[in-house]
């Protein structure tokens, strides 16, 4: 599967041309999810770990993370999939239980799509983890706890409400949700086609007006 708005008026590059459709680049959810980030717009990838839209998005998100500072509230939440992504989700959530998700995080992919590790079973986790320096002992713990088996099951509860399909997906406000493959949709019903790194550009310019909208 697949994979810097002021308050008032948005700037949008040349990349996406007009200004985000709804139902095109960008989706309204039936009913408004809650939020208990405050003033701040709480905006969430919807990811996965084996997934390379994932992968070649995140240097640019994170680089978008950055520059929104105390605008926003970002949060991530690993998909489910099958037995075979169930260590790499379980994995994420134990890095942040442990708070090592910002240590850890890029290493991760690179230990999937540089080093083609798989991480498809709690051993290869394990023999990661040691590996990386992590107290073997306590995230083992913390991988077989029940928190952390609330965690997978809130994530799941959260792909129903948000009716996520594909990912990355970015959620913002409660409200919107977007991803590079929506920032494609009118690409192609105009009969062509963005690269991934431009899907990425006008997704992040997407996700500045949604912040907007949001704000509003």
């Amino acid at each position: 599967m697949l994979g810097l708005a002021a308050a008032g008026a948005v700037s949008l590059p040349a990349a996406a041309a007009t200004e985000p459709k709804e139902g095109v680049e960008y989706l309204t959810l039936p009913s408004p999810l809650p939020t208990d980030t405050g003033r701040k717009v709480e905006v969430i990838e919807f990811f996965a770990y084996y997934c390379p839209h994932c992968y070649a998005f995140e240097p640019a998100l994170a680089a978008w993370v950055r520059q929104q500072g105390d605008r926003i509230a970002f949060k991530r939440v690993h998909v489910s999939r099958d037995a075979n992504v169930a260590p790499q989700q379980r994995l994420f959530f134990t890095l942040e239980a442990m708070g090592l998700t910002e240590r850890f995080h890029d290493k991760v992919f690179a230990a999937m799509h540089v080093d083609r590790l798989r991480l498809n079973s709690d051993e290869q986790v394990f023999d990661w983890i040691g590996k990386n320096g992590i107290d073997s002992a306590k995230f083992i713990d913390t991988y077989r706890s029940f928190g952390i088996q609330q965690r997978l099951r809130r994530a799941e509860a959260m792909m129903d409400a948000y009716h996520i399909d594909r990912w990355p997906m970015i959620a913002i406000g409660g409200r919107y949700l977007t991803s590079p493959s929506h920032a494609n949709e009118s690409a192609i019903a105009a009969g062509e086609a963005r690269s991934e790194a431009l899907q990425h550009q006008v997704v992040l310019q997407v996700m500045d007006y949604l912040v907007g909208k949001a704000r509003q």
